[in-house]
């Protein structure tokens, strides 16, 4: 088997290549570098360039016509970005996305697994893929929009999709050949990670919401959990999407979301230190947070979570005092 990955350099999409490739299938990677980093993929079948470009993925397609199914990665993903410059978001992670599935139809790729977010639904807890979406920035809105149109879009065509929509992916390749790029994170953990090693408080940013311990919960997933996932859809298309269900959503997490609370205590327990901790307010536009049912992927993937919460903060820990010595500050090359 052989898989096309767009946005194969980045956090995730280079994750994803190198458990396809621990597990026997070929990779082909498009990235063209704006985020994905170039250390992601040495020693890998790659095409630097553009996913709306047509002559280049008919170029991928002439070179790899074996090719089986393509997993989508290629998109922005910053919500205060998405904010600022909307219609950057929507040219990249909408228009091309639609380019792209042009591009595949015309060269005969018709399976497609998207790596989608489940920033689509409103708040809440437990949301199976039949809650309705309320996506809340720019970004989370380009996800919705490319997932409607790939509804369409497969009702209309030959093409079928697979949509994974999952929130927090946090560690990093267990085998350390990737992990998050970003060298200032503004999640929970990534903002964790760099309070303890400067020894400042860590800001708890609400202890009212109505959560089992009052501060806001959130769906953390190793993303080598992820990456297996998206092997397990590859893996098991045709399956998914046969007898006339040619489009199939399904949610990714660990099923039970972690309060900001129990982060903190799954950092101590890693570090075997505590962990100072500041008590704020809640912020402009903050909310009690979500998680997801992960049933579906259950009984169609065969998936659940194999790395705890723990494990993730590790491995995230681990990354985060090698990732200077992988990635080539200021190279893209």
């Amino acid at each position: 088997m052989k898989v096309l990955i767009t946005g194969g350099a980045g956090f995730i999409g280079s994750t994803i290549a190198s458990r396809c490739l621990d597990e026997g299938i070929d990779v082909v990677i498009v990235d063209n570098l704006s985020t994905g980093r170039a250390e992601f993929i040495q020693n890998r079948t790659w095409y630097r360039g553009d996913i709306a470009d047509g002559e280049l993925i008919d170029r991928v397609f002439a070179d790899h016509p074996d090719i089986d199914a393509t997993i989508g990665c290629a998109a922005k993903i910053v919500v205060p970005e998405s904010v600022a410059d909307p219609l950057y978001y929507y040219t990249e992670n909408v228009s091309k996305g639609l380019a792209l599935l042009g591009h595949l139809i015309r060269n005969g790729c018709e399976r497609f697994v998207f790596s989608s977010s489940a920033a689509i639904y409103a708040p809440g807890q437990g949301i199976t893929e039949t809650a309705p979406l309320h996506a809340m920035s720019p970004y989370a809105r380009t996800k919705a929009h490319f997932e409607q149109a790939l509804e369409d879009v497969t009702a209309g065509t030959p093409l079928r999709a697979v949509s994974l929509r999952y929130f927090n992916p946090i560690g990093a390749d267990q085998k350390f050949r990737s992990g998050l790029q970003v060298l200032q994170p503004t999640h929970a953990l990534g903002v964790m990670i760099d309070k303890y090693h400067a020894g400042e408080p860590f800001p708890v940013t609400g202890t009212d919401w109505e959560t089992r311990d009052g501060t806001g919960i959130r769906d953390y997933v190793h993303v080598q959990d992820l990456a297996d996932a998206h092997v397990a859809a590859v893996r098991r298309f045709d399956t998914i999407t046969a007898n006339g269900t040619p489009y199939r959503v399904i949610n990714l997490g660990s099923g039970t979301g972690t309060t900001v609370f129990e982060l903190v205590k799954a950092f101590e327990n890693v570090t075997g230190k505590p962990l100072a901790t500041e008590l704020v307010g809640r912020r402009p536009g903050d909310n009690a947070g979500a998680y997801p049912d992960i049933t579906l992927a259950g009984e169609l993937l065969g998936w659940k979570p194999a790395l705890s919460v723990e494990q993730g903060i590790s491995d995230s820990l681990a990354w985060y005092s090698r990732r200077n010595l992988v990635l080539k500050e200021g190279s893209d090359e």
